[in-house]
């Protein structure tokens, strides 16, 4: 009994580092082939987007992120991305997957404005 709860035991623990293995090579697959994997952010506060203007990698994520103490949005002009109201703290993401230029603004204070660049 003990030998097959020892084989069993040691069959165990290779699945696990077959499994942990599986998933690191997943995870680091991206940067071993060339690839950035990017993120950047956005700040909101005092009725303001800051940076205005980021220029950013393809496939960079950018999260914008609410210090003002009251609500916004992240509205692209082409309707390509739009946020719920963000409240204080709250966060919003976008993955820029192809080259441009995409201008958003907050839809409840249009006058705040800015644009991520993706090269």
């Amino acid at each position: 009994m003990k030998g097959k709860l020892a084989r069993m035991g040691l069959a165990s623990v290779v699945v696990v580092l077959v499994a942990m293995f599986a998933t690191a090579s997943r995870v680091g697959g991206a940067a071993a082939q060339g690839k950035v994997v990017a993120t950047a952010e956005v700040k909101i506060d005092n009725f303001s987007f800051g940076p205005t203007a980021l220029t950013v990698p393809v496939g960079t994520t950018v999260t914008w992120t609410n210090r003002d103490d009251i609500p916004h949005t992240v509205v692209s002009t082409d309707g390509l991305f739009k946020s719920k109201a963000l409240d204080t703290d709250d966060k919003f993401s976008f993955v820029f997957s192809k080259p441009g230029t995409y201008p958003y603004f907050c839809s409840i204070h249009p006058k705040m404005t800015g644009q991520v660049v993706v090269q």
